[in-house]
């Protein structure tokens, strides 16, 4: 699809939209002057009570039992409580939002689809301004380029706490490329001050449009879309893009809603969820574009019939998303459904997700809901080697023996870990969580994860980076030692990380967990970062961005200002101190090093007594500091969520007032640039009694990059324009292939520095 020089150009990966809704809002909300009626406010009354009864954003539920990485299949549900989900694959993760019913917008991220089930729900933003401050539902999350990059758009509705007649679309922006934020709020949308709700983009043309729900002027709860002059702004006419005019459109009540795209081989479609969401036939219809300007109604044929209903104990199968595989060969549709047919629009939804299949005529099929419990094959590639720049903040692991840092000797698979240089680019990781209780150590520059030679836990294996496999052995916990030091321990084998020797080049190995130096590791975040609260989704700040001293430390909506950038450097015992960019000189330490609960942070002098922390990384990807004086935890006062509030010490509670995310905002001076982003996969097939192997590669990346893939049986070469992907064909002229690897690398056609590798393996095959 060809994108105007203007216009935002739609992520890879995905280059598919969704949209769905259900909860407690749209379809039986009356529309004129949002009279009382019987009917509405039993219903208002009753999703009300789920809505305050239920678990607050940051405490929801988690699926009881995680499936283990690496398995070939899933059930559904995903997880519990996530009506109207919006859903992406990027760099090696999932990223998954919901309703929260609430103030706040939370997201779950985790590399298979079953761990988002187990992944920590964090508060990526908060709204506490009057008229946008509740009700959050149906969000959508799409990535976009505009002139600054690409960010991540959050599109969702929110407004006034307890009145759902006051609901508009609200837009959020990432500050950098990481859909997990900080965000900042953008505006509304819709120019009008009518009830809006569902929002979704939709990339077609060369054009950005918006579609969402609203009531018509006919009383009729319909689909509308209009052209887009920025992510947060419509622009142009508002036009109806379809009405519930048919019979399983108006079960319940005449109902169009959550309008979201798929696009696939050059066609366009929207579905919709029709009828009212508290009943079982709540469904999906859709809109197939047939040319003409998407503005109008006419350039769109609606199916003949639901194409998407309940089944298999599987009730309100709505509002929906649709995602691409992990390897770029699928369409998945994620959608929300219940456990029971009289359960309504409230807090029993779930979100479930399976693939959509294309018939011979292009066109889609979604199937029937499975059961629940019933083993679906995960996407494709979601096991396979996959090797990613993933999104997170950069750190150190700095050795205590030594004082040097963990870094890789190159960039390619089997490359050792070594010691070195603290300030090299190959020293920074991201430690990312698999969302069930482990950490992935993923280098900053390769995209590949840190793991021993020897999975079996031999001691003396030698640690190397690879592509990311989901073995245990990639997969690691944190536990604190002594002081500031916390050790690494692999999930299978139980080997800790440790140095050997005492020079920069000395290898990193995998050793017996005993407690000694050389398996004591500071973890410190490298170059500057934003800290921000997984209660709240704000970031750490001074009033006014002061410089002076005895400022004390708050919270605000990130804004990108230099009080908001915050920088670590190493103190004793593996404890840091804590600067912010507006006086880099300062640091951040408890007032007058008292050991007092409650007792603020403030900014000021270096080198005193409470100026020091203690930097801790959970399995779950959050951090926690505790002050090295007081041993107390920065704490986010009353977990509040309204800009201004102040972070102090407090005894330690184990809760999310207490814990933080870090994000790197700022481009790292010491990295080179990033690799394109593309995603590759080999698979065999056989002709004339011979065996074929084709290798399908997908440009995610901004930019058109020349390909050449290499294997046993020959080269190719190939260029690809952003979002297309294509396939080369590799004849072996063998009856039987062992399995072997094909070698991709990418370039920037424009920026030749850009440049990655990452192997695309295939299974023996016998024809």
């Amino acid at each position: 699809m060809s994108e105007s020089a203007s216009a935002p150009t739609s992520a890879s990966g995905r280059g598919r939209r969704r949209r769905e809704h259900a909860s407690s809002r749209t379809a039986w909300l009356p529309r004129t002057a949002w009279l009382p009626r019987t009917a509405w406010l039993l219903r208002l009354a009753a999703v009300t009570v789920l809505a305050i009864g239920g678990l607050t954003a940051v405490g929801i539920a988690q699926a009881s039992a995680a499936q283990s990485l690496g398995e070939d299949t899933f059930s559904n549900p995903i997880a519990p409580d996530t009506a109207d989900p919006t859903i992406e694959f990027h760099d090696g993760n999932y990223y998954l939002v919901s309703t929260t019913w609430d103030n706040k917008v939370v997201m779950r991220k985790a590399p298979t689809l079953a761990a988002l089930g187990t992944s920590k729900p964090v508060v990526v933003y908060s709204d506490t301004n009057t008229g946008r401050n509740g009700n959050m539902w149906a969000p959508e999350l799409q990535r976009l380029q505009v002139p600054d990059g690409w960010r991540w758009y959050l599109m969702y509705t929110m407004g006034v706490s307890g009145n759902y007649g006051t609901q508009h679309l609200q837009v959020i922006e990432s500050a950098a490329d990481d859909p997990m934020g900080p965000y900042t709020y953008k505006g509304r949308p819709i120019p009008t001050d009518d009830w809006n709700i569902d929002g979704s983009y939709l990339q077609l043309n060369g054009e950005l449009f918006v579609t969402w729900s609203a009531f018509a002027p006919d009383g009729l709860q319909s689909d509308y879309i209009a052209r887009m002059s920025t992510p947060w702004s419509a622009t142009g006419p508002l036009n109806i893009l379809s009405q519930p005019t048919e019979a399983w459109e108006m079960i319940g009540e005449p109902v169009n809603e959550g309008p979201v795209p798929l696009q696939k081989d050059g066609r366009t479609w929207i579905t919709y969820s029709a009828s009212f969401c508290g009943t079982a036939d709540y469904q999906l219809g859709t809109l197939e574009y047939v040319g003409g300007d998407p503005v109008d109604q006419a350039s769109w044929r609606k199916s003949a019939g639901p194409v998407f209903s309940q089944a298999n104990g599987a009730y309100g199968t709505g509002h929906n998303d649709f995602f691409t595989s992990p390897d770029g060969t699928e369409t998945w549709n994620l959608y929300h459904a219940n456990p029971g047919p009289d359960d309504g629009c409230g807090r029993s939804r779930s979100a479930r997700a399976q693939i959509v299949n294309w018939t011979a005529d292009g066109e889609p099929d979604f199937g029937v809901p499975q059961a629940t419990s019933t083993p679906i094959r995960v996407p494709s590639g979601e096991n396979a080697p996959i090797v990613a720049q993933v999104e997170g903040g950069r750190w150190n692991l700095v050795s205590r023996s030594t004082g040097l840092c963990a870094t890789t000797s190159a960039d390619g698979d089997g490359s050792a870990l070594v010691q070195g240089d603290c300030g090299s680019a190959r020293a920074r990781f991201v430690l990312d969580s698999t969302g069930d209780g482990f950490l992935r150590i993923v280098n900053a520059v390769s995209g590949r994860a840190v793991g021993p030679t020897d999975c079996s836990g031999a001691v003396g294996a030698a640690v190397v980076q690879s592509a990311f496999r989901t073995a245990g052995c990639q997969q690691w916990t944190a536990a604190s030692t002594t002081a500031g030091w916390q050790r690494l321990v692999a999930r299978t084998g139980g080997r800790a990380l440790a140095s050997s020797g005492t020079t920069s080049g000395s290898p990193i190995l995998q050793a017996a967990a005993d407690g000694s130096a050389a398996q004591d590791w500071a973890l410190r975040p490298a170059g500057e970062v934003a800290v921000t609260s997984i209660a709240s989704g704000k970031s750490f700040d001074l009033p006014g961005c002061t410089s002076a001293d005895g400022a004390i430390l708050q919270q605000h909506e990130y804004l990108g200002s230099a009080c908001q950038s915050v920088s670590f450097t190493a103190a004793a015992n593996g404890e840091s101190e804590i600067h912010l960019a507006s006086a880099p000189q300062k640091c951040l330490a408890v007032q007058g090093g008292s050991s007092a609960d409650s007792t603020p942070v403030v900014q000021g002098a270096c080198s005193v007594a409470g100026s020091t922390w203690r930097i801790l990384m959970n399995g779950d990807g959050t951090v926690e500091f505790r002050n090295g004086a007081s041993l107390k935890a920065l704490d986010l006062s009353y977990c509040a969520a309204a800009d201004g509030t102040r972070l102090h010490q407090y005894s330690v509670l184990n809760n999310d007032c207490q814990r933080y995310r870090v994000s790197s905002v700022v481009a790292d001076p010491a990295a080179p640039p990033a690799a394109p982003s593309f995603q590759a996969s080999t698979a065999t097939r056989c002709v004339a009694g011979k065996v074929v192997a084709v290798t399908t590669v997908r440009n995610t990346d901004a930019a058109t990059i020349d390909v050449e893939l290499t294997g046993a049986y020959g080269s190719k070469r190939l260029t690809l324009e952003p979002g297309t992907a294509t396939s080369a064909t590799f004849p072996t002229r063998l009856a039987a292939l062992p399995a072997g690897t094909v070698s991709v690398t990418a370039a920037d056609r424009t920026d030749p520095s850009r440049t990655g590798t990452a192997p695309s393996p295939f299974a023996a095959a016998t024809c």
